[in-house]
């Protein structure tokens, strides 16, 4: 930038100084309609939460905590709230759209929730050349992931046991260290329990190893089931601070990689981002689940390999939740003996083609059953996929990479900051009810609108305390607008809505109000993006949300944005009321 751009650039910003937007008409008329003589006392407060905020059971103490919360600001009175006061409140952190604490019912069998779930929970990056590290096992449960992967596989000098990700360049990492990660991290987020499902490729002497490593690791935090013929998992209340292992012993050790599949995870990690991504597009197209040609092993191939009755018995018997396999097909695994409760894995792809067959099958199965979804095979750059296409059918274990970023791991953000962000969801009743296959639900099937939601967006501020004054435009303040839509079932998806282009502010007003009707409210998320606009190039991401449509509290809501990564911006946030007809 030449030194008169530089100083047309400083005269602008000196021009376009940073504001606070003046509240809306409507929140002042609020105001003067709970208060008195312009001061609003903890009693009309509280009536003001019960009457307006529809929190029903809001007491006293509540309101009496806002006020506390208050004082340390100027505006706050003694005597009551002022406006001021009261229109920070709303922006605040004692207004938050969804509900902050656990409140589903926690003691039903663990096949009835959805549970927050990882895949290949270890790499840092792509699944074919990147590092194998713990950072990203932590990372995952300080978030409140409650399903950690790990791939197991010997050494080279067969002596001793690591994590990566078989037949690829992926550097390893010790699965003590991953073990450590586990136990010291489990329960910063949630008290909840943590599962860990082994991808075992180790010979018997290695297994009864693990088996040692396990259990002085864990101690008295590894869940033992009193029986190997549990006819349904415990509850997560009776679980809590408890670890579990899932697995299946392989049939027989898989000695060898592939070096076809080295070669090729070489080309790879030597190419340009172009080339892996054209890569990627010409394993799409194959439609397959599995790129064993190129070295890499399908999971759902491993499982039907797998015969429990090779493993070393200290080694099973830490098994808690048992993997079945697909040997035999789908059909005979959905319609087998049902009085043992399992654990049934398969990719993104081979639950679209099952469903089309076996739709009432798959959601009664996942009564009593843990069904995971893993990505599929030619997802090298990480990538995800649409979660709804598993929780429809009722599939608790959606495994995701929670390295990536992008709409699919902000929908899976967003589903679980549902019940308080333990790693727990509930699952609607419509999936956990026993009755005639008539009554089993079809997610592909068009519904009735069961309610009208209504989206109204006031406000926003806090970009220029998170973005600093140039991260949009070089001269101007940003052009921010916003994109509302809903994930869920394909009766709800695909309902999008824009507001308008507030030009040349960092404290934008909208007052823009959307309707979004919908099907299947229980399983659908509401979708929340801000963008600066720029006619000549692509829109610059300034902010995003995930919210589940069933925890979203009526009345006026501070939303608070996170950034592409799911990490909460400290300042940036929106102001918005949400109506249910």
């Amino acid at each position: 930038m030449s030194k008169q751009a530089f100083q047309i650039c400083f005269f602008f910003k000196r021009i376009f100084k940073l504001r606070v937007a003046e509240p809306p008409e409507e929140i002042k008329q609020l105001f003067d309609q709970f208060s008195e003589n312009g001061t609003m006392s903890v009693d009309n407060l509280l009536k003001f939460m019960i009457d307006y905020q529809k929190e029903e059971t809001a007491k006293k103490e509540d309101a009496q905590e806002i006020f506390n919360s208050l004082k340390h600001l100027n505006i706050f009175q003694r005597k009551g709230l002022h406006f001021d006061a009261f229109f920070r409140y709303l922006y605040g952190d004692h207004n938050l759209p969804i509900p902050n604490k656990v409140h589903h019912d926690m003691d039903s069998p663990l096949a009835h929730y959805f549970l927050y779930t990882g895949h290949n929970s270890y790499l840092t990056g792509n699944q074919l050349s990147s590092d194998s590290s713990s950072k990203p096992i932590i990372k995952a449960l300080r978030r409140g992931v409650r399903v950690i992967e790990l791939d197991l596989w010997p050494n080279s000098e067969k002596n001793d046991v690591e994590v990566c990700h078989g037949g690829t360049l992926t550097a390893p990492v010790d699965l003590n260290k991953c073990l450590h990660a586990i136990r010291d991290n489990a329960f910063d987020a949630s008290e909840y329990p943590v599962v860990i499902t082994f991808e075992d490729h180790l010979p018997p002497n290695l297994q009864d190893k693990v088996a040692k490593m396990v259990t002085k690791t864990f101690g008295t935090m590894l869940y033992r089931p009193e029986s190997e013929n549990l006819e349904e998992f415990p509850s997560p209340n009776s679980l809590k601070r408890k670890i579990l292992i899932s697995t299946k012993p392989p049939k027989e050790y898989l000695q060898t990689q592939d070096s076809k599949g080295k070669g090729n995870a070489q080309m790879l990690k030597t190419s340009s981002k172009k080339e892996v991504a054209q890569t990627e597009r010409l394993y799409s197209r194959t439609g397959s689940d599995t790129i064993d040609e190129q070295g890499q092993v399908d999971e759902g191939e491993l499982i039907e390999e797998e015969d429990e009755e090779n493993a070393v018995p200290e080694y099973t018997n830490l098994i808690a939740i048992h993997a079945t396999k697909l040997k035999d097909g789908l059909a005979k695994v959905l319609g087998s003996d049902q009085s043992k409760a399992k654990r049934l894995s398969m990719s993104e792809q081979q639950l679209e083609n099952a469903i089309n067959i076996h739709g009432s099958e798959i959601v009664r199965f996942t009564q009593r059953n843990l069904l995971r979804i893993y990505p599929k095979g030619t997802r090298i750059l990480s990538t995800n996929y649409d979660p709804h296409v598993g929780w429809g059918y009722g599939a608790q274990m959606v495994a995701f990479n929670m390295q990536g970023t992008g709409k699919y791991l902000w929908i899976m953000q967003g589903m679980f900051r549902a019940n308080g962000g333990c790693g727990y969801v509930k699952k609607p009743e419509f999936l956990l009810k026993d009755g005639l296959q008539s009554d089993v639900f079809y997610p592909n099937e068009p519904s009735h609108v069961q309610t009208h939601l209504k989206v109204k967006i006031y406000q926003g501020e806090g970009w220029h305390l998170d973005f600093g004054r140039t991260a949009f435009d070089q001269c101007s303040p940003p052009d921010f607008f916003i994109k509302l839509g809903i994930a869920g079932v394909p009766a709800d998806r695909d309902k999008r809505e824009k507001s308008r282009v507030v030009v040349d502010q960092w404290a934008p007003v909208w007052n823009e109000e959307f309707t979004f009707p919908l099907a299947v409210p229980e399983l659908a998320v509401l979708r929340i993006e801000v963008f600066d606009y720029d006619q000549a190039k692509k829109n610059d991401f300034a902010g995003q949300t995930c919210l589940p449509v069933s925890e979203l509290k009526s009345g006026i809501r501070a939303v608070p944005l996170h950034n592409g990564k799911g990490a909460q911006y400290r300042h940036t946030r929106l102001l918005m009321r949400f109506q249910f007809d």
